[in-house]
């Protein structure tokens, strides 16, 4: 990196912390730190919902993915629209009419305190967790790529997260999350037209497309029913809608977005403007993935793109081997490289010849099966080694290929996304564990200031635990379905009991809390079992039976009680 680079990453980041430190900074009161003071605008709802979902990790993984699998995984968002519209009907009114600090008060109006603990704890686990994994992922890539210190980096991506947000609340994190999406949307655009320009004169965007559709690369739907098939149609719609519906009704790092709102109508329509533009982002973020593949067909790549593998790697007994398969990996490119070059000419005549198409198809066969070989013998290298590298396509890239400037520029943007994402769940973690378990167990009368003060150490607090799992957190497959499969872990769960509090009005508090815990331990035994071990099922679908599982072990164990409750009582007799 040069000084000019510096310059960019940290100007941009320093004006993010103090924009938002300065801007609203002195809280007065609870409703002020947690809400906002409700004074949000719909576009300032809109943009904050798509920054918190928007982490380091969708910008980072996202491409790697499309690299790899192209533009199928755009399938697990299909739901989301569908899920906006349910919670501008739904959640929305109900929780503005309440006048909730957090989506969990309401649980307690309706069943009872102990429904209100569970759910906010289960929240808190899997939140937790979840912003651990958005501090840690930008931090062991840059780390990785860099020779950056990892505790150094993961220590000032959350400390530089605490301080505005410990400052100024939901209202810091709203208005330094429009400057971060305007950052975040510039640096993808800016990087999706360098590709295209460093691309071979004769390949146009239209033959850029073409070789990205021979290779399988813009395959976005399959209806496959297969349902062990991580990223289908029917996966993305059913699962998507379940996953979208607990994340953006449940989630209080979601929810403190839209209840932050001026209005109901302003809440909504941010709702809406957010299931209106997420589709058309991943997809467009999937494409720089594609693009990334194309690009790469014209120019070397690494047989592994994690540097710290390759160089576990090198330094072992394995060396020679690795080396050898690079040789062969090189010769392959080249005849890659001038058969894409042979079929982009092809395609000025109007028509694909089928001879290279097969052709190339057999080569690019071939180099995944060269990537799978060299991940092997990594793993016999060193065997604690993450093999996958997936996270660090996109980010060889930006380094390897982007000029002066623009690098600085897309550092910034990875790691706004993650101070993004990361200050909305800060922000969440606090105020959960102020208002659902402090407050509620207080038992004598404190000032709102008191709360305040409480809600920026707890902040503080869950900060210090995220930075402390980040330091320990280690690769998954690939960071972004780790997130994923994260929060799909709890979200069905706590979306069902949502659901019976909205729609089973007879449905007793205590089998509701029963429910909630057996059906948790159910769908943690179910993921280990059937998708962990034996990948029967996709994990998108957990969403679904987490969510079923609970209304229905409610309404059958509700069903019980009211029947004994009947017999029992000599009037009804």
């Amino acid at each position: 990196m040069e000084l000019i680079d510096w310059i960019i990453l940290c100007g941009t980041l320093l004006f993010i912390v103090v924009y938002g430190t300065l801007k609203t900074r002195g809280s007065k009161n609870v409703t002020d730190f947690i809400l906002g003071n409700n004074e949000a605008k719909w576009w300032t709802v809109g943009l904050s919902v798509m920054a918190t979902q928007a982490s380091a990790i969708t910008f980072l993984s996202t491409p790697g993915q499309a690299f790899h699998d192209g533009m199928g995984f755009v399938q697990i968002y299909f739901g989301l629209p569908l899920a906006m519209i349910i919670i501008c009907i739904v959640f929305i009114p109900i929780f503005h009419r309440l006048k909730v600090f957090t989506a969990y008060e309401f649980l307690e109006e309706r069943f009872n305190v102990k429904t209100r603990t569970l759910t906010a704890v289960l929240f808190l686990i899997q939140r937790g967790l979840g912003t651990g994994l958005t501090i840690f992922a930008p931090a062991i890539i840059l780390s990785s790529i860099l020779g950056w210190d990892l505790n150094l980096l993961i220590f000032v991506i959350g400390g530089l997260v605490i301080i505005y947000t410990v400052s100024g609340g939901t209202k810091a994190v709203n208005v330094t999350q429009k400057q971060q999406m305007f950052i975040i949307m510039s640096g993808m655009f800016l990087a999706f037209f360098l590709i295209l320009h460093y691309l071979p004169a004769e390949i146009t965007f239209r033959k850029a497309l073409h070789i990205a559709g021979i290779n399988d690369k813009l395959e976005v739907l399959n209806f496959s029913t297969d349902p062990s098939n991580r990223y289908t149609f029917w996966s993305g719609l059913l699962g998507g809608l379940f996953l979208s519906l607990s994340y953006f009704g449940t989630d209080q790092s979601q929810v403190g977005r839209y209840l932050s709102g001026e209005s109901v109508r302003e809440s909504q329509l941010g709702l809406i403007f957010n299931g209106l533009l997420k589709i058309p982002m991943q997809f467009f973020i999937l494409l720089v993935g594609v693009m990334v593949f194309v690009f790469f067909q014209f120019n070397q790549t690494p047989l592994n793109f994690n540097p710290k593998a390759v160089e576990k790697v090198e330094n072992s007994r394995f060396a020679a081997e690795y080396h050898a398969l690079e040789l062969e990996q090189q010769q392959l490119h080249a005849q890659k490289e001038e058969m894409q070059l042979q079929f982009a000419k092809s395609l000025d005549g109007g028509k694909k010849d089928q001879s290279l198409v097969a052709s190339i198809q057999q080569l690019n066969q071939q180099d995944r099966e060269n990537r799978e070989i060299a991940k092997k013998i990594i793993e016999r290298a060193d065997p604690s080694q993450e093999a996958n590298d997936k996270d660090y396509v996109f980010i060889h890239f930006i380094l390897n290929y982007l000029p002066t400037g623009v690098i600085g520029l897309l550092l910034a943007v990875i790691l706004s996304a993650a101070m993004s994402s990361s200050a909305s769940a800060l922000n969440a973690l606090g105020s959960t564990t102020s208002m659902d378990l402090y407050k509620r167990f207080v038992k004598s009368e404190k000032t709102d200031k008191h709360f305040v003060n409480a809600s920026k150490w707890f902040t503080v607090l869950w900060g210090v635990i995220a930075i402390a799992f980040a330091g320990i957190a280690s690769l998954f497959e690939n960071l972004i379905q780790l997130v994923n499969i994260v929060g799909s872990i709890f979200y069905g769960n706590v979306l069902g009991i949502f659901l019976l509090a909205f729609f089973f009005r007879r449905v007793n508090g205590n089998v509701v809390f029963i429910s909630g815990l057996v059906t948790q331990l159910l769908v943690i035994w179910i993921y280990y079992f059937w998708v962990y071990q034996s990948e029967q099922i996709s994990y998108m679908l957990l969403n679904v039976i987490g969510c079923l599982l609970v209304m229905l072990i409610a309404l059958l164990l509700n069903f019980s009680y009211l029947l004994k409750k009947r017999f029992s009582n000599p009037l009804t007799k």
